[in-house]
Parts: C-alpha cells; sequence; structure tokens
C-alpha cells in the first residue's frame, strides 16, 4: 500500500494491521504478524519516524495511527524533499559537464589524436554518426536537446535507427518536452518506441551528445552552438562521467506516454526549470532556447508564474518564488 513511499513490506504489512485493528496492543502485534519482538519494535519505530504512528505506543498503550491524510502529506512532502535534492545534484553535475566540454575543446588542437577527434561543421558530424551507428554492438544513449525538428531530419535518420534496432541495438534518447507540442517530433517519438526504442523527456538538458556502447561520445565543441562541430571522445574516464550524467538525467525524466509535469512543486517540470534559468541571470531569449520554446511561450510561462505566485513584477516573482520554497 504504502511501498511507493519507502516502507518496507514489513513496515506496510504492520501499519495496514493497526489501521484494521486500533485497539490492538503492542505484545499482541508480534504474535498477530509472526515476528520476533524486535523486529516489530523496529517497524514501531520507523513508522513513527514517518509521523504515521504517535510515539504512545513506547509507554506500553495502544497503538494508534496518525490520520491518514496526515501521514501521507509528510512522507510525499519528504520525497519531494529527496526529488528536489537529486535535481539540485544534477544541475551541478550539468553545470561541471559543460564547462568540462568547454575546456576540453580550448585546451586541445583540432587534429586527431587516438584519445579524440574534431568534426568541423554539420555534415562532417552526421558522417561521423553514420559510421558511429554502423559499429554500435549493445547500446546508444543521447541527449537532444532543442525545440521540434524538421520531419524531412528525422526521416533522414530512421534508416540508421532502424539497422541499429535491426542489430540488437537498445536505444536510449532524451528529449525536451517541447517535443510534446510538435506533430513531427511525437510522430518520431511514436515510431521510435513502437519499435522498441525507449524515449524520455525532460525540461533542458545541458547539450546535444551521442555515446555509444559506454565507449565513445560525440557532443559539441561548443554547447551553445551545436553548429559549428562536435568532439569525439573516447578516453574511458570522460566518457564514464557523460554516462553518468546520462543516467542522471535519464533517472528523474519523464517517459515518453506519460504527461509531462506542469506542476509548480514539481521540481522536475518546465515551470520550475523556468525559475531556475531566470534566477541563474538568463535572458528571456537565452531561457526559451534552454527550454526548446518560443520567446512568446517562454514570456507566457512567465505571466502564468506571476499569477500563480501573485507576484507583480519579475522582482517579486523572484521573492516569491523563494519564499515558497522553490528556488
Amino acid at each position: 500500500m504504502l511501498l511507493s513511499l519507502g516502507l518496507t513490506e514489513r513496515s506496510d504489512a504492520l501499519y495496514r494491521l493497526i489501521l484494521k485493528r486500533p485497539d490492538l496492543a503492542v505484545t499482541d502485534v508480534a504474535a498477530e504478524l509472526g515476528l520476533p519482538d524486535d523486529e516489530v519494535r523496529e517497524d514501531l519505530a520507523e513508522l513513527t519516524e514517518l509521523s504515521l504512528l504517535t510515539p504512545s505506543w513506547r509507554t506500553g498503550g495502544q497503538l494508534r495511527a496518525v490520520n491518514p491524510k496526515a501521514a501521507l502529506d509528510s512522507l510525499l512532502a519528504h520525497q519531494q524533499a529527496e526529488i528536489a535534492q537529486r535535481h539540485r545534484v544534477l544541475a551541478e553535475s550539468q553545470a561541471a559537464a559543460s564547462q568540462l566540454l568547454s575546456r576540453y575543446a580550448e585546451f586541445h588542437p583540432a587534429q586527431p589524436t587516438n584519445e579524440a577527434e574534431r568534426f568541423q561543421g554539420v555534415d562532417a558530424v552526421r558522417a561521423k554518426l553514420a559510421v558511429l551507428s554502423s559499429r554500435t554492438r549493445r547500446e546508444s544513449i543521447s541527449f537532444h536537446p532543442g525545440g521540434p525538428v524538421p520531419a524531412s531530419q528525422f526521416k533522414a535518420s530512421e534508416p540508421l535507427t532502424e539497422d541499429l534496432i535491426a542489430r540488437g541495438v537498445k536505444i536510449r534518447t532524451i528529449y525536451q518536452d517541447s517535443i510534446r507540442n510538435d506533430v513531427a517530433s511525437l510522430d518520431h517519438a511514436r515510431w521510435l518506441t513502437e519499435r522498441g526504442g525507449e524515449v524520455r523527456t525532460v525540461p533542458a538538458l545541458p547539450m546535444r551528445m551521442v555515446i555509444s556502447d559506454g565507449e565513445s561520445a560525440l557532443m559539441p565543441i561548443d554547447p551553445t552552438d551545436s553548429a559549428q562541430g562536435a568532439v569525439l571522445l573516447r578516453e574511458p574516464g570522460a566518457v564514464a562521467a557523460f554516462c553518468a550524467l546520462f543516467e542522471a538525467v535519464w533517472e528523474t525524466a519523464t517517459p515518453f506516454g506519460a504527461p509531462p509535469r506542469r506542476r509548480l512543486d514539481d521540481p522536475g517540470s518546465q515551470p520550475r526549470e523556468l525559475l531556475r534559468l531566470l534566477a541563474l541571470g538568463y535572458t528571456d531569449e537565452a531561457a526559451a532556447r534552454r527550454l526548446g520554446i518560443s520567446l512568446r511561450s517562454e514570456r507566457r510561462l512567465i505571466s502564468e508564474l506571476m499569477e500563480k505566485l501573485d507576484a507583480q513584477s519579475r522582482f517579486q516573482l523572484g521573492q516569491r518564488a523563494v519564499e515558497h520554497g522553490l528556488l
């Protein structure tokens, strides 16, 4: 019943028994569940710490369950805090990854080496992607930031994807939430999932990235302008770091087919990400690009945030966001 909220199976069974038998004394619980006394007392302590029981049982009295609504609110608040912490760690990881990539591109020469190669321009990058695709054997994972993509671009990539799937390669792709508003992007996501690929979305992504078999990572020379070209990294330490970044984003992303997260109290929602970007000093134009949406949509979201938080100005919006624990 409450396993998804962090209870163990044993604690969950104990809590359900107490709800069913409110007159049950502490001394009778172990016999009822067929458990040792010390295990029962550990579970009782856990339920009390989670505010599901009152502490009166410690004095040998009857077990009293807290109002389920108050208890659930407490558990959900605890989970919400953990999610918020994961998102803070994820944001720090994204920033560190972007900085690492920028510094790598700055200090490494343009000529290919055994560890890295640089490809100037979109055509050179596409050609290298085709080569990487043909050599991938186990898994291809990727970030695809930005807004809607022309249908012709999706069609051009589909033969490579079909070849990967035919060879049994696992495909996991993360897009931005904004693709859900574009017909061509939605059609491609459905096309991919119908063939066994996995697609998830998040409000914003740090950069474009394709990792093959956990051995090579292709990403832009400049994370803010992927048209300049890309760098292919093969050094195990660097590739492992970007694989870890992908897994961290994947864990908090919304599976395609599930409704995108829109609630302001959800750290993984688009409104919360917009608040975070504004707090970091992004302009409206830069925030819109990061979210993959139009400037008009970005300003509409700001108006909605100001209305929800009863703010009369951008400055007051920031104050209200802090007061409500959103930043």
